[in-house]
């Protein structure tokens, strides 16, 4: 069977297992977050866009990785709360991951395989990596940490309308 995004599994902030399966007909924003980096409030305008789109379709999913300047040393819990402390979380905040090197996260290998970064990178460069996923379930879109969430709008919105 070939490869595709409802296949890979992973672990929520509680070490529960967890399927891409249960996001099928959805709308993907996966990023990859830290509490500790200077982009940490793009969480605030994550949260803004899942909760403006998230009855029609959108779901935003956060994987901590502290890959990028130890800049998520947290434990999951810790983690966890601190998302919904200090910007309301509502969306999904998974398990810690790499998503670079040999143990980076299979779900991260398979984005950046779909979706290269600037002259064909596959490496992630910082936190806030953002990858769009349309409701097949095709990755449509890289953004690197500097493109705001809010900026995703219009792609998002033509997405929903498909």
């Amino acid at each position: 069977m070939m490869e595709n995004i409802y296949t890979f599994e992973f672990m929520d902030s509680s070490s529960k297992g967890c399927t891409l399966s249960d996001y099928k007909g959805k709308v993907l924003l996966i990023v990859n977050t830290a509490s500790e980096c200077g982009f940490t409030k793009q969480y605030a305008e994550l949260e803004a866009l899942y909760q403006a789109y998230k009855d029609e379709g959108l779901v935003v999913l956060a994987f901590p990785c502290n890959q990028f300047g130890a800049q998520e040393p947290g434990s999951n819990a810790e983690i966890s709360a601190f998302c919904q402390m200090n910007f309301g979380i509502t969306f999904p905040v998974f398990s810690k991951i790499d998503v670079n090197g040999e143990n980076a996260h299979p779900l991260f290998r398979f984005l950046k395989q779909q979706a290269p970064g600037i002259l064909g990178s596959k490496r992630i460069k910082w936190n806030f990596t953002k990858f769009l996923v349309d409701q097949k379930g095709d990755v449509v879109g890289r953004f690197s940490p500097m493109t705001k969430p809010e900026k995703l709008t219009k792609r998002i919105q033509n997405l929903l309308s498909e």
